[in-house]
């Protein structure tokens, strides 16, 4: 996990950037079953899943009923596609590793909710793009 995520630019072969998401989702229904063994298996297949597809995790925690990632992606990336790669994949494989889930709490549905939160983090506050961006018009 990146401790100095703030002050991590990394590059693609056209551009900078710095872009790191809070993202949050709940289980369906808000049902408590991120718990125990299966919360623990759920946090390595997220961080195997990420390093699959090039996602820097910079931080995760699994409540009983939801999921809070940090999580620093490529530009081109948009943060739908990251919580639907997420979602899909982890659903998929819990109810194949844990089926007593879909018979006791899913029965048909989903795992999650269709639903999630997402925000941005990075190291420059909306007033200090401002100022800069001002200060360019007295550049010319």
């Amino acid at each position: 996990m990146a401790e100095d995520f703030l002050l991590n630019i990394k590059s693609t072969k056209h551009c900078k950037y710095n872009i790191n998401y809070h993202i949050v989702w709940c289980s369906k229904y808000r049902h408590k079953v991120l718990d125990g063994p299966l919360a623990d298996f759920l946090k390595e297949l997220i961080e195997t899943i990420c390093n699959n597809y090039e996602y820097e995790l910079l931080n995760i925690e699994i409540m009983p009923d939801h999921v809070h990632l940090f999580i620093s992606v490529p530009p081109y990336i948009a943060p739908t596609d990251i919580v639907k790669t997420i979602k899909s994949i982890t659903a998929i494989e819990l109810f194949k590793n844990y089926s007593d889930l879909k018979t006791n709490k899913f029965w048909g549905s989903g795992l999650w909710s269709k639903g999630y939160y997402v925000a941005t983090a990075g190291n420059v506050t909306a007033d200090t793009i401002q100022r800069y961006i001002d200060e360019q018009k007295n550049n010319l």
